[in-house]
């Protein structure tokens, strides 16, 4: 099976998805022909910034042959630079411009960085760098300041589970609505992660129509059961219940952050419905059929306030930085229940 990944790859501007704002002054910046010699993009992994520095070298007119590509994580000393300072001195071999992709380029040494900068400060007539990073806070100021910088956006879940709707369909599979959104949900703000998701799945379906279940049996993500008993018993201020479902999470290997970010979107389904009905449209397009039964139930009992939501939605935001991821959650459930 192909790595869906590669072959979905944006190849032009009119495929890069939720990143409108770079596209658009990349191309404006190429038709008045004001290019710059050096280019820092920065955002999370998985978010387009290769797939666009790749678009932007074939947009220059620079053929495969005058483009290079290096992984800083593996050439991150000074003699790398010192060799690709070298490099960069010869002319291309069939284009106007060479094109040197650096990424995870906030991995440099210090010395390579300051050997960098040289090239960087006064860089050949013929070169454009475009150096890509997922920690910018990582990258020196003074090559900050020689670079016109691009932060790549998160893209939303409702994005990326379209994508993922789409690919699937592409390859002859049909997801339902709390499939795709699971799986957009573990791809947690990455292109590359949901399509990762979504080719293990496929890979291990034997059927064209894909349930959330099976997402869930495949990728180990916490049972939407065991979510929806977690929030009937907090919602009845049954805490014994509610820390017991808590455990069972924990003793099947369910990470929290994701039980936690299914548990609290479900709740906000729920105080939506209950506060608006012109939302139930919009919530049960995202949700399995027996999910929206469950919260459409729920929402009729009126017992989710947002007071309740907030302390949820505190508790959730402390889970990834907790020693006990499960702590937060156990500390919410306690404060809302008494």
């Amino acid at each position: 099976m192909p790595v869906l990944y590669r072959t979905y790859r944006p190849a032009k501007w009119s495929e890069v998805i939720g990143q409108d704002h770079v596209v658009n002054a990349l191309k404006d910046s190429i038709e008045n022909n004001r290019i710059a010699h050096s280019y820092l993009f920065s955002g999370s992994r998985g978010t387009g910034k290769t797939s666009v520095a790749r678009i932007f070298a074939k947009s220059v007119k620079t053929a495969d042959e005058d483009v290079y590509e290096i992984d800083a994580a593996s050439n991150r000393g000074i003699d790398d630079i010192r060799e690709l300072r070298e490099h960069v001195s010869v002319l291309p071999f069939s284009s106007i411009f060479k094109v040197y992709i650096i990424d995870e380029v906030h991995m440099l040494s210090k010395d390579a960085w300051n050997a960098l900068l040289k090239t960087l400060e006064e860089p050949p007539k013929h070169v454009i760098f475009i150096l890509a990073t997922t920690e910018l806070d990582k990258i020196p100021e003074t090559i900050v300041s020689r670079c016109q910088t691009f932060s790549f956006r998160k893209p939303s879940r409702e994005i990326i589970r379209k994508q993922v709707l789409t690919i699937a369909k592409k390859e002859g599979y049909d997801l339902d609505a709390g499939a795709s959104d699971l799986i957009a949900l573990l791809g947690d703000g990455s292109f590359r992660d949901a399509l990762g998701t979504l080719e293990k799945v496929i890979a291990s379906s034997a059927d064209k129509k894909i349930t959330r279940e099976e997402v869930e049996s495949i990728t180990g993500a916490p049972r939407a059961e065991l979510v929806n008993l977690f929030i009937e018993n907090l919602i009845a201020k049954n805490s014994d219940q509610a820390l017991s479902v808590i455990g069972q999470a924990e003793k099947i290997g369910v990470s929290m952050n994701t039980f936690s970010t299914l548990m609290l979107e479900k709740m906000r389904f729920i105080l939506l419905i209950q506060n608006s009905a012109s939302s139930k449209a919009i919530v049960k397009d995202r949700v399995s059929d027996d999910d929206w039964v469950f919260i459409e139930e729920e929402a009729g009992k009126k017992g989710v306030t947002s007071a309740m939501l907030a302390v949820l939605l505190e508790a959730v935001d402390g889970v990834g930085r907790a020693k006990i991821e499960s702590l937060p959650l156990e500390l919410a459930v306690v404060r809302i229940c008494q």
